[in-house]
């Protein structure tokens, strides 16, 4: 796949700090959102990057764009109109992932329209679903698609930081904007006991530094990794598993989810336990890293305590978690991670 559509995807004391405790920016408004709500009573006043959006009544008609987003209402029962098309880690080509059609299922419900956003947003597919409001509290959106989608109807953007919305800030923005914020904080209740209980199975995860990255077999020049800025890396330091070095590093000099270092670099990877990157489990990728004279440096490389997740998988999905993602594949994805410690 394309790097560039790999890093839009937009797409954890070990036990002791629960989900519902993890935020990492925009606490603030996503409190106050939360609780303006907790009765349904509208209008209501959403609190975000680009200020503030008011929905002026109980939406009937729920859109939503970028990653994820429409997970917050299936989980809470509610079908939107339309949602952005799977185009990664879709495992049967329908545009749907796997637990988004077992809500589905679930409900009773039929796909709804599919969003294609593969060369951006299309406004005029979201607009031709007349919705009465639009979900993208996790999201990358600029302030001129802001403007443009607001155009439609009152949208909800993220906090503060383009894709570094934790699952739980996704959570209570989105369902607070429905009018469901007291559903919306049982919901983050109930992930973070399949959180606790997947975490309580592998206490050899406690103490590991995974590094997030993504690497380029035909070209081993650079090493690309994720910052806590983005869910995977932040998920797992929201609940109390330490970042290696680089990553605290290169987090507290951008905003940005994504960092790249030259190989020549490697000996700041020193401290890294577990890489994990994406790519052909079956393939040589792990081998072609160890015989790399700078790769090979990294300590987590020479033991092979390298994890590939198969690339536009489900499972490589689901390390990207979300509200509907977490139940349906946390054990799976904490059993990869385990496994090479």
């Amino acid at each position: 796949m394309r790097v560039s559509r790999l890093l839009t995807l937009a797409g954890v004391a070990l036990l002791a700090i629960p989900l519902a405790a993890c935020s990492s920016g925009g606490g603030g408004s996503v409190g106050d959102a939360a609780s303006a709500t907790a009765s349904g009573e509208f209008p209501v006043t959403i609190e975000h990057a680009f200020g503030a959006t008011i929905v002026p009544e109980r939406p009937e008609r729920v859109a939503t764009v970028a990653w994820a987003n429409h997970e917050v209402p299936l989980a809470l029962g509610v079908v939107p109109v339309g949602m952005s098309k799977a185009t990664w880690g879709d495992d049967d080509g329908d545009g749907v992932l796997p637990w988004v059609e077992d809500q589905l299922d679930e409900l009773g419900a039929q796909t709804p329209v599919l969003f294609d956003e593969t060369d951006g947003i299309d406004f005029e597919a979201v607009a031709a679903t007349d919705p009465d409001v639009i979900l993208a509290a996790y999201s990358g959106l600029t302030e001129e698609e802001y403007a443009t989608l607001s155009k439609i109807a009152p949208v909800v953007a993220y906090p503060e930081v383009a894709w570094g919305t934790t699952v739980q800030q996704m959570i209570e923005l989105n369902a607070a904007a429905l009018g469901l914020a007291d559903e919306g904080d049982e919901l983050i209740g109930s992930l973070d006991g399949a959180v606790q209980t997947a975490l309580a199975a592998l206490p050899k995860m406690q103490d590991t530094k995974f590094l997030f990255s993504y690497i380029d077999p035909a070209n081993l020049s650079q090493i690309g990794f994720y910052t806590s800025h983005d869910t995977r890396p932040g998920f797992l330091a929201d609940l109390g598993l330490p970042l290696p070095d680089a990553v605290v590093a290169e987090s507290q000099q951008t905003d940005a989810f994504y960092a790249e270092i030259s190989a020549e670099q490697a000996d700041r990877l020193a401290d890294v336990d577990v890489l994990v990157t994406y790519g052909d489990p079956e393939g040589n990728l792990v081998e072609q890293l160890q015989a790399d004279p700078l790769m090979s440096q990294i300590p987590a490389v020479a033991a092979g305590r390298v994890v590939v997740l198969a690339e536009s998988t489900p499972l490589a999905a689901s390390a990207n978690p979300s509200p509907l993602s977490i139940q349906w594949g946390i054990d799976r994805y904490f059993d990869a991670l385990a496994a090479a410690i």
